[in-house]
């Protein structure tokens, strides 16, 4: 029994040294949540490859704001075949009473792309941002956003286009 005792008395003494509380060289330590995501990284609750960086809630532009309205924030090209390009001008209102300065226009993908006007717009006055989409690569319903980020609040206004592409008939293979 004195050899049963002593065996289980060294095997208690390895497991209990080997917990101890020493933090190997390879352990990390645990992050939050909050210092895991930093500028930039999608969010935790964003599905993979679903992460617009455009939809994040944008920082309220120092100096002065204004107003923008726009006649229509979506457009519809409607049918159109697979290759075809197609431009749409969106317009808009400065409805403040400072210049409107629009910074930016981003499209969502490379196939939709946005020109903004380059020159402030006085309080009253009109312009277009122009947006062309090629359906090359492209089929069945289409959705695309363009961001337009100005010294508005809020900063970023979303337009949106959308397209039914007809997918371009096959190739016809020579006959064997």
């Amino acid at each position: 029994m004195s050899k049963l005792t002593l065996a289980v008395s060294i095997i208690a003494s390895c497991i209990l040294f080997s917990c101890g509380s020493e933090e190997s060289p390879k352990s990390k330590p645990i992050q939050t949540q909050d210092e895991k995501t930093e500028a930039g990284d999608p969010p935790a609750n964003a599905k993979p490859g679903k992460f617009d960086p455009a939809k994040e809630a944008a920082e309220v532009p120092a100096g002065p704001l204004t107003g923008i309205s726009f006649n229509e924030y979506a457009h519809d090209f409607g049918v159109m075949d697979e290759g075809d390009a197609v431009t749409h001008y969106f317009e808009f209102t400065n409805t403040g009473a400072e210049p409107l300065i629009l910074d930016k226009c981003k499209g969502s993908c490379g196939c939709t792309v946005p020109q903004c006007p380059k020159d402030p717009i006085a309080p009253g006055a009109t312009g277009k941002i122009e947006v062309k989409f090629n359906s090359k690569g492209k089929k069945n319903k289409q959705t695309k956003k363009v961001t337009v980020t100005a010294n508005t609040d809020p900063a970023q206004t979303i337009l949106t286009i959308t397209a039914d592409v007809t997918p371009a008939a096959p190739a016809a293979s020579p006959v064997k």
